[in-house]
């Protein structure tokens, strides 16, 4: 059976490449081994199979070292940002924030890549609902996770080429493909795309189990998750509440593990752990596992990546996401470096092996959207009792907050900085959903005015710099869309 998989996957995948609109980049995944497609979905386990080859795909060696699948994205944009500082080499550009052109690898990758994940999805989707063989249960649940992960990624390729939901929700937004096709299709707005997203993941839902294969796949805690983080860029707070609860259950303590948070984000099995991708040794897509093989100065690897002494700051010696020294989660590059010296921090979060896993959503962010949705929608006492439950669980020294208003969403926000530390862009995805600037303080590399771009190198508040520029391959390709798409961005 473990055979008939694998051949259902090579199947499935065969076709896969990375390519432009022009390219038949939205062509319909074919057989390239003589295995009909409709094979595929003959089973249950044998479209297992071809979901497996999917979620394989959401690591890899892409375009470039910097480009390497869902957390090279992620990556992207927490370097964009205050907490985190790159030396030189990769990911320099996106810390820059001046790698947004049209021809720039970082544009083409951050469009292409969803694109590529979302055609091979649609074609899951397709053959799901076509199979004669499978049952209606079988389906239901298939399609459901089929259903989540294009979500997923329209979302990340909306955060990454548009304004804000809550700046302008009519500003244009990438095509919206609900099936495979070969004609490039026309921009679609910020509402249109949300939209759909929030429709995906709530027939998701409706669709999946609590049950799955492991926990790189989907089920209805990880959609519920997914919708979760949509409302909370929408503003839609009373359902952003709902959905967080409906992922990490309601129960604090019951999803966290203190003990383990320096383990070295390694591992998918964590406790904490909702949503994640693995790798071994014989998959490995080796030094392009960011933040693992950028940020870890005890490995062998890249080492380019350093912390901002304000962001060390926050946290207190008790704190086991903090402290410093060679066992704690921060520690000194070298101990002749002033502190003034971008290069004084280091991080020992993430450990580095060409077998480390990815993170992908953990139960701590649930709890603080749950807390933030609180805090927004005035219940001001539970949302503190939340966080301090997080709090009190990361710091035995942690004092319950006695803030209010925005200050107590300030604390959140913060909270949520610190918690999720060059997991997911956290800084960067909150100033952009509420259209906060990140200004470059501490001993940040770079601060104050790029001379050549004449702005500063951080982020305004709502700067058009939080998005990207449609990739010139598209524009030349897709006949819905000219050059006049880039003006003004």
């Amino acid at each position: 059976m473990k055979k008939t998989i694998k051949i259902s996957i090579v199947a499935f995948l065969g076709a896969l490449s990375l390519v432009s609109c022009g390219d038949d980049f939205i062509n319909e995944a074919k057989p390239s081994t003589g295995v009909p497609i409709e094979d595929v979905f003959e089973s249950r386990n044998t479209a297992n199979g071809a979901l497996s080859g999917i979620m394989r795909n959401f690591r890899a060696q892409y375009m470039s070292t910097d480009s390497g699948g869902v957390n090279s994205m992620f990556f992207a944009r927490t370097v964009k940002g205050n907490d985190a500082i790159v030396a030189s080499n990769w990911y320099a550009f996106d810390y820059e924030n001046d790698n947004r052109e049209p021809v720039y690898r970082r544009t083409n990758f951050s469009w292409n890549y969803p694109y590529f994940m979302i055609n091979q999805i649609n074609s899951f989707i397709k053959g799901v609902l076509g199979s004669q063989k499978l049952t209606a249960t079988d389906k239901n649940e298939l399609t459901g996770q089929g259903y989540a992960l294009r979500a997923f990624f329209y979302h990340q390729l909306v955060l990454e080429f548009s304004k804000s939901y809550k700046l302008d929700p009519n500003y244009p937004a990438p095509p919206i493909y609900k099936e495979p096709t070969l004609v490039g299709g026309p921009m679609t707005t910020v509402k249109e795309m949300y939209d759909f997203i929030v429709e995906d993941l709530i027939k998701s839902i409706e669709l999946c189990s609590t049950s799955r294969l492991g926990k790189s796949y989907v089920n209805k805690q990880v959609a519920s998750a997914l919708l979760a983080q949509v409302y909370q860029v929408m503003g839609k707070w009373d359902l952003a509440e709902v959905a967080a609860n409906s992922a990490y259950g309601g129960n604090v303590t019951a999803v966290l593990d203190a003990l383990s948070y320096g383990n070295g984000f390694k591992d998918y099995n964590n406790k904490e752990w909702l949503w994640g991708s693995p790798q071994s040794e014989a998959q490995s897509m080796y030094y392009f596992l960011a933040p693992h093989a950028f940020s870890d100065h005890r490995a062998t690897a890249y080492l380019n990546v350093y912390v901002n002494s304000d962001f060390v700051k926050l946290f207190s010696s008790t704190d086991v996401r903090g402290g410093i020294g060679p066992n704690k989660l921060f520690n000194l590059k070298s101990s002749t470096y002033p502190v003034t010296d971008f290069r004084y921090y280091v991080s020992n979060k993430f450990s580095f092996t060409t077998s480390s896993h990815s993170p992908l959503i953990r139960f701590a962010e649930l709890i603080l959207i749950d807390a933030e949705a609180k805090a927004r929608l005035g219940k001001e006492t539970e949302a503190k009792a939340i966080l301090y439950a997080l709090q009190k669980n990361r710091d035995a020294e942690a004092v319950q907050s006695s803030n209010a208003g925005q200050a107590l969403i300030d604390e959140i926000l913060i909270e949520r900085r610190k918690e999720l530390f060059m997991e997911n862009g956290v800084e960067w995805f909150d100033a952009k959903r509420l259209g906060n600037a990140m200004p470059r303080t501490g001993n940040q590399r770079l601060q104050g005015i790029n001379g050549s771009a004449g702005l500063p190198y951080g982020l305004l508040a709502d700067d058009n710099r939080f998005f990207l520029k449609i990739p010139q391959t598209e524009i030349d390709a897709n006949a819905n869309i000219d050059d006049s798409v880039n003006r003004g961005r």
